[in-house]
């Protein structure tokens, strides 16, 4: 079972509220229902043993060798929870059609992150990986929490898929299997 975070009080017990009470009377996190917000965030990263930062827009990031994943509140009332992730690989947009192949391809074969291209204006094209659920009503504690590290788990995978698909080389430290903090290259970057 995945850590849990605290559960936010939402104010009422009833629908959408914390839940039924474990004996202890604490909110039982099988049952508890949250709406996700940054300190939620930061919570299950600490737990995570995750690195990471807050940048200007107040969405909690957590850097990797390679890539970030951002965790952004959208929506007008922050209805909307995303996982996003940007790759720091760089492509020319002669490569962007056997990117868009292999994006294609990720995405039948995978469940999460959903990737797709961004072209910049310098020409620069790069991947994405997006995940999203609706909040707004609140979400089950475990739900959410065993969601978002799989979308974590699933970011790191899809980095690692990609460069070997294009024959991309990857760091000596990814390479031998570790990296700062973490099995397998999982852990962000410093």
């Amino acid at each position: 079972m995945q850590p849990q975070p605290q559960p936010q009080p939402r104010g009422d017990a009833g629908p959408g509220g914390q839940g039924a009470p474990s004996a202890s009377g604490a909110p039982n996190p099988r049952t508890a229902v949250v709406v996700p917000n940054p300190d939620l965030v930061k919570q299950l990263l600490d737990q995570m043993k995750l690195k990471y930062v807050l940048d200007k827009e107040g969405d909690v990031v957590a850097p990797w060798e390679g890539f970030r994943v951002y965790f952004m509140f959208r929506g007008e009332k922050k209805e909307l929870f995303s996982v996003r992730t940007f790759y720091d690989h760089q492509y020319t947009l002669d490569e962007k059609p056997r990117l868009l192949e292999v994006a294609d391809e990720w995405n039948r074969q995978s469940l999460w992150p959903k990737l797709y291209t961004h072209t910049h204006d310098s020409g620069v094209v790069r991947l994405i990986g997006e995940t999203q659920m609706v909040i707004a009503a609140g979400v089950n504690l475990e739900y959410w929490v065993t969601s978002t590290a799989n979308w974590v788990r699933a970011a790191v995978a899809c980095d690692k898929w990609v460069k070997e698909r294009l024959g991309i080389e990857q760091s000596a430290e990814s390479k031998e299997g570790g990296a700062e903090g973490g099995p397998g290259g999982d852990a962000p970057a410093s």
